[in-house]
């Protein structure tokens, strides 16, 4: 009795397993006949091809990026050394400080990282967007400063200083200043308008400014001569020449040859007539004649 309820309890059971067996077969078979559907297999590989080429995309992004970052990283040490240029120009231009200053920084700068950290998009348009104003920035006081110097330069180049004769070139003697003196001709006492430079006969002479040619041939006794206009009311006159080099309307620049020194007109012997005139009339060249190496 014992053995036979036993038969029948292993006979079930072993029934029960081979049924289990049988739909776990077929389910696994299903599965895999699914899988191993052509359609369905080209699914997975296009799946698993796409996740290839956006990891290998996103690879070569970061590098891009890692590489942009570095070139953005090498334009702000050039922005560094654009304003040290630009303090230095500053300093020697003696312009003030609060107009020019390059020292100052709209809103450049940024968080650190290490060079593993992955670079954003959106922190590397930050840091491009800071570069650009202060670029802005210092494209707009680098052009303020050049027309600063560019109107000193001008107004320097304008302003009568110096000789019109250079011991470079010769001997140079002052036989009579600005003011009363006896006159070497008459031998009465007159006022004498400018300063008396002898030299040996045919010398350069050099206009002591740039401007225009307004005179520029014979003037009773002042001989030969040429008058240069340099704005603000001021006029030099360079007398008594040999031979007068410029003509009227010409544009002349400081330092410029201009004649070659005589002793045409009322004169004693070779020698420049230098004056200087302020709306009209003459004033002392003393005050302009500023002694340089480049005279000497």
């Amino acid at each position: 009795m014992d053995l036979q309820t036993d038969h029948s309890r292993f006979f079930i059971i072993s029934m029960a397993v081979i049924s289990l067996s049988c739909t776990v077969l077929f389910y696994a078979g299903y599965w895999l006949g699914r899988t191993n559907n052509p359609a369905n297999l080209g699914n997975v590989i296009g799946v698993v091809t796409e996740r290839t080429r956006l990891t290998q995309l996103t690879s070569k992004t970061q590098i891009y990026l890692k590489r942009f970052s570095l070139y953005v990283g090498y334009l702000k040490a050039r922005v560094i050394r654009l304003n040290e240029y630009g303090k230095r120009i500053s300093a020697l231009s003696k312009v003030e400080a609060k107009d020019f200053n390059f020292s100052s920084s709209p809103g450049i700068g940024g968080i650190e990282r290490s060079t593993n950290a992955k670079i954003t998009n959106k922190s590397l348009i930050q840091e491009i967007s800071q570069l650009s104003a202060v670029l802005k920035d210092r494209e707009l006081k680098l052009s303020m400063l050049e027309n600063f110097l560019t109107y000193a330069k001008l107004k320097r180049s304008t302003f009568p200083e110096g000789r019109p004769v250079r011991k470079r070139d010769g001997w140079v003697k002052v036989t009579s200043t600005f003011g009363m003196r006896t006159h070497p001709i008459s031998r009465r006492r007159v006022f004498h308008d400018g300063i008396d430079y002898a030299a040996k006969l045919g010398a350069p002479i050099y206009t002591v400014a740039a401007g225009i040619v307004t005179a520029s041939g014979w003037r009773g006794g002042y001989g030969y001569t040429i008058d240069v206009f340099h704005g603000n009311g001021l006029v030099s006159r360079y007398a008594h020449n040999k031979k007068l080099l410029v003509k009227v309307g010409d544009k002349i620049s400081k330092g410029q040859k201009i004649a070659l020194l005589g002793s045409t007109g009322r004169s004693t012997g070779p020698h420049v007539h230098y004056e200087i005139l302020k709306d009209g009339k003459p004033v002392s060249p003393l005050s302009f004649i500023w002694k340089s190496r480049a005279e000497n």
